[in-house]
């Protein structure tokens, strides 16, 4: 927890200049949670799926990541508040407020996206390579296991900064939205005026939208990375604008992702390569694109690839109200560690199988929005709730203007599940 200010110490200047100074230390190690908890969604499978929104309907989803981006906002706002006003991750409070079948269903719920999940980072990992020439076989089984160690063995904040730094090259999105030279007038016409298509392409991309901006591990992470830090109340204001801060922050790098796609080759249709979606960055890069966007792609997908189920692992070991940390061994911690190890392992033996990458990544975000409306929920009970929040409790406003953005996520994944089953029965 973080340490009280010593009130008995004279209130000289060097006592104030003290303070400030420890202020400012406060203030680094709390901030972060809610930027590295939104900006998780554009990885692998989060870049296929703005890419091919680009691709597919060229401007044609840019209001509708307005709404998620007004959607992530509120979100990840209440999953920090809740850690911060409670001292609680999301797991322990939903093992403490409901019963056992409702916290089984969340479990499993998150155990399932995130396996989805870390399925896409092991596959951006491969067609990352692939793009460099070097087969998947021969580079995810080694991938795996490095990750599985850097973890367990205590490295993994150093191996942490080297895959952020690869992960820059992504940025090179808005230098390549602007020398794209999109249609600046079509761009601001699609961002502030709705545009709806009744196709099941158009609903299934809009579905892996919300699932790649809204995952549901980046609020059980939010709130849990509050925790860590040993936030008070007191720091909530500085968590908020985190939050806040770090969600708009994602969805505008999304955006021009679109944006560039839309521009480099819009109106082609669904992605069908990893080496497709590069060439969004030829503007930049010119006939380095594919090596550039393969560093991306490989540090953006490494760093997933291991928060990603040590996040799930933390949660549900939240939950199941059991010893979590990389720190103890696995006879100390067999579940945590064991359901981080099964995930990877998993993840890897499903992404080595010879699929379709672009529809897997694809496909595991549509799995997340599908999946998004159950955690929503959970998020929003808890924080409607006085008992566990207090005076912090959502506010009659912020009430309905959170229940909207469920019944919203939820009425996509809906009209989605409803198609699906009519075209089994050939009326879709």
């Amino acid at each position: 927890m973080t340490r009280e200010l010593d009130t008995t110490a004279p209130a000289d200047a060097p006592v104030v200049r003290r303070r400030g100074l420890g202020r400012i230390a406060m203030i680094a190690a709390v901030a972060g949670p809610g930027l590295v908890a939104a900006n998780a969604g554009n990885d692998a499978a989060g870049i296929a799926t703005y890419a091919s929104a680009g691709s597919q309907f060229i401007y044609g989803t840019l209001f509708f990541m307005v709404l998620v981006t007004i959607a992530l906002v509120m979100v990840q706002e209440m999953a920090v508040r809740l850690g911060a006003h409670t001292g609680k991750g999301l797991g322990a409070l939903i093992r403490e407020q409901f019963n056992l079948r409702l916290t089984a269903l969340a479990v499993f719920c998150l155990l399932l996206a995130n396996t989805g999940l870390v399925v896409s980072e092991f596959a951006g990992i491969g067609a990352a390579f692939e793009l460099l020439g070097v087969p998947k076989w021969a580079v995810i089984p080694p991938a795996a296991i490095l990750l599985w160690a850097l973890v367990l063995f205590g490295s993994y904040h150093w191996a942490e900064r080297i895959f952020l730094i690869m992960s820059l090259a992504f940025f090179a999105y808005p230098i390549a939205m602007i020398l794209g030279h999109p249609h600046w007038a079509d761009v601001g016409h699609h961002l502030i005026v709705p545009h709806i298509e009744p196709s099941k392409d158009f609903i299934l991309l809009a579905v892996a939208l919300i699932g790649t901006t809204v995952s549901p591990y980046m609020q059980f992470y939010a709130a849990a990375g509050v925790v860590d830090r040993g936030a008070k109340p007191a720091d909530y204001p500085l968590i908020r604008a985190d939050a806040i801060l770090g969600a708009v922050f994602a969805c505008v790098i999304s955006l021009t992702i679109i944006i560039a796609t839309a521009s480099a080759i819009g109106g082609t249709g669904p992605l069908n390569s990893a080496a497709q979606a590069a060439e969004a960055l030829k503007p930049v890069a010119g006939q380095n694109a594919e090596l550039l966007f393969a560093l991306g792609l490989i540090g953006a997908s490494a760093l997933a690839g291991a928060v990603v189920p040590l996040s799930a692992s933390y949660a549900i070991g939240e939950a199941a109200g059991v010893e979590r940390s990389v720190s103890r061994s696995f006879r100390d911690a067999p579940l945590f560690l064991g359901l981080f190890t099964a995930q990877i392992v998993l993840g890897a033996t499903v992404a080595m199988t010879p699929v379709d990458v672009i529809q897997l990544l694809i496909g595991t975000q549509v799995l997340q929005g599908l999946i998004s409306p159950i955690v929503l929920v959970y998020l929003l009970v808890l924080t409607n709730r006085r008992s566990v929040l207090g005076p912090a409790a959502n506010s009659p406003r912020y009430r309905v203007a959170a229940t909207a953005v469920v019944v919203g996520v939820a009425s996509m994944s809906t009209i989605l599940l409803v198609q699906t089953v009519l075209g089994w029965f050939g009326l879709g």
